[in-house]
């Protein structure tokens, strides 16, 4: 499929990319390249192809998902520059 220059144009307007004419041409034909690839895999018949979770047939093995406090709530404000009645004091950030 042939890509024209007006199609790279804008895409590369859309990326915020500056090409020159010799990227540009190159560009081209990479992006019909790609293009003619996609389309020979939409022809491959899929019909009975179940579809896959994972393309590796091992089985994946999940830890436990636990949690644990590593810091009471008076160590974790130990180092802090101001805290009061438990919690951190930050600077504002949003007026």
């Amino acid at each position: 499929m042939a890509i024209d220059k007006n199609t790279v144009q804008k895409l590369a307007q859309l990326s915020r990319l500056e090409l020159s004419e010799k990227e540009q041409e190159k560009l081209s034909t990479d992006l019909g390249d790609i293009l003619d690839w996609v389309e020979k895999l939409e022809e491959v018949n899929t019909a009975d192809v179940a579809p896959l979770g994972n393309v590796n047939e091992e089985p994946i093995h999940l830890r436990i998902d636990k949690s644990d406090n590593y810091f009471s709530g008076e160590e974790a404000l130990k180092n802090a520059p101001e805290s009061d009645q438990g919690h951190f004091i930050v600077p504002k950030v949003l007026n």
